[in-house]
Parts: structure tokens; sequence; C-alpha cells
């Protein structure tokens, strides 16, 4: 991928921006803040990850020692099952209902151990950095159910919607870049757990 070096330098620097406004906040509203280690809210939700932070994901994870790489993907394994009996009991709802019911449902990150920790903690995806500071999503505010940010009251806000059009444009650039055709792709959202099981050419190039 050092084709790419420059986009992923870019991807590494939305990622360091993000640290820095969940760091500003902890400074000014740290007591509201509840994040402590081995918290694992956010390592339960299901959410998707652009291709510029699958193929970044899948790059890491094949730098992990192999033991450590099994057992994450056992974990995955189980993940993908449950989300595809998640995905079956909701299929027949309309599709505004189905994303609020995904909202609700859990399955375990697979790259949360045993111990409570992410196998991946430092690069891990831009989402997971800023759950617990409010954020704007399809243009409302949401925090951490856990948070003591009290509704009524206004606090600074991280933009997930901006990051997530600009991980959009990165996911694009790379694709540009690395003269795939369907750029279609930019805008799909793949599972943690697809991320990481996915071969890279295939995420980039799916047959």
């Amino acid at each position: 991928m050092n084709v790419c070096r420059d986009i992923i330098t870019d991807y590494e620097e939305l990622v360091a921006k993000a640290d820095r406004k969940f760091q500003d906040m902890e400074k000014g509203y740290g007591d509201r803040i509840k994040c402590e280690i081995k918290c694992s809210d956010c390592c339960r939700s299901i959410f998707g990850l652009f291709l510029i932070e699958s193929v970044y994901l899948n790059l890491e994870f094949g730098r992990l020692d192999r033991k450590k790489r099994r057992e994450i993907l056992q974990r995955v394994d189980k993940a993908q099952r449950e989300l595809l009996e998640i995905e079956k009991r909701l299929q027949d709802g309309d599709q505004d209902n189905q994303a609020l019911s995904m909202a609700r449902e859990r399955v375990r990150c697979p790259l949360l151990d045993e111990g409570g920790k992410c196998a991946l903690y430092s690069v891990r995806p831009l989402t997971c950095r800023v759950y617990g500071i409010p954020t704007l999503i399809s243009g409302k505010v949401r925090a951490c159910w856990k948070a003591g940010f009290q509704e009524g009251r206004e606090y600074p806000v991280y933009d997930l919607d901006g990051a997530y059009r600009e991980l959009y444009q990165l996911s694009k650039k790379m694709l540009v870049r690395l003269g795939r055709k369907e750029l279609d792709r930019a805008s799909l959202l793949v599972p943690v757990s697809g991320s990481i099981k996915t071969p890279v050419e295939e995420l980039l190039n799916p047959l």
C-alpha cells in the first residue's frame, strides 16, 4: 500500500484530530466522561467501517503474532454468526426501523480480548475513539448512555457526520489511486469482523 501512503497519512491525521477532540473534552468535562480501562460498551455496538478504515485495520491485524490472530479469528466467526442472525431477524422491517433496531443490538467486537482490552487499541477505528463524548450523527447529537452529559444543556460536539464524509472521500481517493472502477464501494460500510477476515485485495475489488 505504499502507493497510498499519503492517503493513509491523511487518515491517521483525521484520527489524531478525533483523539485531540476527546482530550479537549476530558480537560473540560472529565467528570462527565465515563470511559475507563475495561469499559467495553462501545466494543459491543454495531457499526461499519469505511473502506480506508477496513484496509488500515486489516493491515495492522496482519502485524499481530500468529497466536493472537488465531484467537481473534475465532471471535470473528462468532461475531459474524451473531450479525447474520440479527440481520435475518430484522430483514422484514422497514429501513428506518431496521437501522434503529440494529443500533440497539449488541455484538462483541472480535478485537475485545478475554481481559476486556482491545487487541488493536492504538489503531482502533475513529468511531471507537469518540464514543464517550457528544457526537453529531445523522444530524442529531448523541452520547454514550453511561456518560454524564445532561439532556438540554449545551456541550462541545464532535462532528462525526463530517468525519464520515472525510472517510468517504479518503476511501474514494484510495480506489481511484489503485485504479479500481467500482467507486461506489467508497460508501460501503464493513463490520470490524469482515474488515479483519477479508483479504485486502477482496475488500478493494470483490470477486
